[in-house]
């Protein structure tokens, strides 16, 4: 259906899209709140039309590539390469009885991705030039602190990114929820008063223990309490962020597969900053989408993991606050991508020099993670 109008189209038709996964160990064993691994999947899509490839990726399952190439190349692939939006909507057609969160999304975002890096390419454009900057850089926090950390390693963790001029980090909480403020203290005493210092219990604490943590936390100057109950339970956090202390946001959203879910994550009052993923939200379409709800609403936007995805958007969506500087997926991305880029006095800038998102592959560096 959706191919029997792209003669309308002008740009070159797409004619290869291909879906792979890359299993990467962790340097040491992570945890956060409410979960454990040891290795990170990256599903990578690369898209090409009239000789130019484009690049794309989100961190999910080994599944997700192969829904890649079972249900999405097919109806992608015939499609004009600069109408983003119309493959994007084909897309989100073809997987309606397979469900839209999850694996489907992400799928789905990893191929958005590419064909905007793709288009951004055609164009020999900077992907940020393309969407339209309204921003030279955007402010990062370092993000890692996981619950697997002796204190020693977490304290040298986050003073090791405030050293570089980051002056914000953030830490895993809610595993043992009885050492959670002697945790916060450590950190806190490690990065000084002048640092910004952030929290996530990926959604580990029950709403009293939320908030009697909040107080605690007030002590420590934490500034941001991320998911300190389950992001489904919308009055839960509603009823946090009315009572947190002065100073404290309230933020969830970074298991919003699509912009219904952050219409309702808004429309409840139950976040101060409202997160989105490109790698999990149908891609930097759905990404732009959250963008726009959140000028709706009058509340910022912080973009979560996948910091090499996230830097052209984040520069060129107005409500933007900062981004996440995630340890797993920085040392991923400088590893198999050329262009991946380091903060300089706390922000990441786009290289405007380089096409698309600005990254190359490294086919022969990745072949030994390959699924």
């Amino acid at each position: 259906m959706w191919r029997t109008h792209s003669h309308r189209f002008n740009g070159p038709p797409i004619d290869k899209l291909q879906g792979s996964a890359f299993r990467i160990p962790t340097a040491t064993p992570e945890s956060d709140g409410t979960l454990e691994w040891t290795a990170t999947t990256l599903a990578l899509v690369e898209a090409r039309a009239a000789g130019t490839t484009g690049i794309g990726f989100s961190y999910a399952d080994a599944a997700t590539a192969r829904l890649i190439n079972d249900r999405l190349a097919d109806i992608v692939v015939g499609c004009d390469a600069l109408s983003v939006g119309y493959c994007w909507e084909a897309m989100v057609t073809e997987i309606r009885n397979l469900g839209r969160p999850g694996i489907c999304s992400m799928a789905i975002a990893a191929v958005d991705n590419a064909l905007w890096d793709l288009k951004a390419r055609l164009l020999d454009l900077s992907l940020v030039s393309l969407l339209g900057q309204v921003r030279t850089s955007v402010p990062v926090y370092g993000s890692g602190g996981f619950t697997s950390y002796a204190i020693a390693d977490l304290q040298e963790q986050l003073a090791g990114w405030t050293d570089q001029g980051i002056a914000r980090v953030k830490m895993k909480i809610g595993r043992e929820p009885e050492q959670d403020v002697s945790r916060v203290a450590a950190a806190r005493a490690a990065i000084g008063p002048a640092n910004e210092l952030f929290v996530d219990a990926n959604g580990a604490y029950s709403r009293k223990q939320a908030l009697a943590m909040a107080q605690a936390f007030a002590e420590m100057d934490v500034s941001w309490f991320e998911e300190p109950v389950s992001s489904d339970d919308l009055e839960g956090l509603r009823l946090i962020r009315d009572r947190a202390p002065p100073g404290m946001d309230i933020s969830a959203g970074e298991y919003g597969y699509d912009s219904v879910y952050f219409r309702r994550m808004l429309q409840a009052g139950a976040v101060d900053v409202l997160q989105a993923d490109a790698t999990r939200c149908a891609g930097i379409t759905g990404f732009m989408q959250a963008a726009a709800l959140c000028q709706a609403f009058n509340l910022p936007l912080s973009s979560h993991c996948a910091p090499s995805i996230h830097v052209h958007p984040c520069c060129a969506a107005q409500p933007v606050r900062h981004l996440e500087y995630f340890y797993d997926h920085m040392r991923i991305e400088k590893m198999l991508f050329d262009g991946a880029l380091e903060p300089v006095n706390g922000e990441l800038k786009p290289d405007l020099s380089r096409p698309g998102l600005g990254l190359e592959f490294k086919h022969a560096d990745a072949l030994r993670y390959a699924v």
